[in-house]
């Protein structure tokens, strides 16, 4: 049993070393280690592994859950910005934003429109969606190129693309007028991954997961070092813009990942602040994945945010997120 005790002591000391290792992706690019922000797509099962050790170790009574517990310390924030329960603000929103990749209508367009109809938002967010029609009630649009696309019904007072060298990515902005307030709305799509789903799914033969999880990486990795550069020009036009800030869209990273931590830098995490529940948002392939996310200027007032599972619209569920502006 002492050694079964000794095995579990490392392991669990690899998968803190693990976890810490995300967090280090505030401070290191993917362009020096890459393969750090491969740890914060696995945050999720690391994080498992760890409260079922620090349970084992709680039961048999050993002085060594102190330690583990200690140290789980520093992973209570990261946890919350993929499963978080704030008590909703006593404030009434006047901005409703949805945020949609709609995989090019390939569910059927009626059924994005007649959902997003009855939802009422203020203003909306594509990605992967050439949508040739506005929602009821909507006289405002934004369409730089068909990948992306902002609705509104407040006026827009300026928009254009975002330049970036990413070459399968579009990020555009809105200059909006909200409530007697200009907002710069930011709509992201960052380089996707075109990864198949029997890719990540695995088999029976040793071999054949082998040579996936190579080709997986020569995929992943190189993905990241294109999210860097473009997540840095994002950060550039954030931080010149002269208005506060609503940044949303389909980034294709998670949470505690390099490209989080860069764009979430002085802006906060509407997710985090006002979420509830599981933040996941992509559900085609069978792992928890949040990669959509809303983020704002700290003058703006966060009321709700919810992922809507309650449709099977695209291979992402709708974002809604509330605020007060005043």
């Amino acid at each position: 049993m002492g050694i079964i005790r000794l095995i579990l002591t490392i392991f669990h000391l690899l998968v803190i070393a693990l976890l810490f290792g995300t967090i280090m992706n505030a401070y290191i690019a993917p362009s020096t280690f890459g393969m750090l922000n491969l740890l914060s797509l696995g945050f999720p099962v690391l994080m498992i592994i760890n409260l079922i050790l620090l349970i084992f170790w709680m039961i048999t009574w050993k002085k060594r859950a102190i330690v583990f517990l200690a140290l789980s310390i520093f992973f209570i924030t990261p946890t919350r910005r993929w499963i978080n329960y704030t008590p909703t603000p006593e404030k009434t929103p006047n901005l409703k934003l949805i945020s949609l990749n709609g995989k090019f209508g390939q569910l059927g367009d009626e059924g994005i429109y007649s959902y997003l109809n009855s939802q009422k938002p203020d203003i909306l967010f594509f990605q992967e969606y050439d949508n040739k029609r506005f929602l009821d009630g909507f006289k405002y649009a934004e369409n730089s190129r068909p990948i992306t696309k902002i609705q509104s019904r407040f006026p827009i007072v300026k928009s254009g693309e975002i330049k970036t060298d990413a070459s399968n990515a579009v990020c555009m902005y809105a200059d909006i007028k909200v409530h007697q307030k200009i907002i710069r709305f930011i709509d992201v799509y960052m380089e996707p991954f075109f990864l198949d789903k029997q890719l990540v799914r695995p088999t029976k033969d040793m071999e054949v997961n082998e040579q996936k999880a190579k080709k997986l990486l020569h995929m992943l990795i190189p993905t990241f070092k294109k999210h860097e550069t473009q997540i840095d020009q994002i950060r550039d036009f954030i931080d010149a813009s002269p208005y506060p800030v609503i940044v949303a869209g389909d980034f294709n990273a998670v949470p505690n990942s390099y490209e989080y931590y860069t764009v979430s830098e002085n802006l906060q995490d509407v997710f985090l602040k006002v979420g509830k529940g599981s933040g996941t948002s992509f559900h085609d392939f069978k792992f928890p994945l949040k990669i959509d996310q809303v983020f704002a200027s700290e003058s703006i007032t966060p009321v709700s945010y919810k992922v809507d599972r309650s449709v099977t619209i695209s291979d992402h569920f709708p974002v809604i997120a509330e605020f007060y502006i005043q």
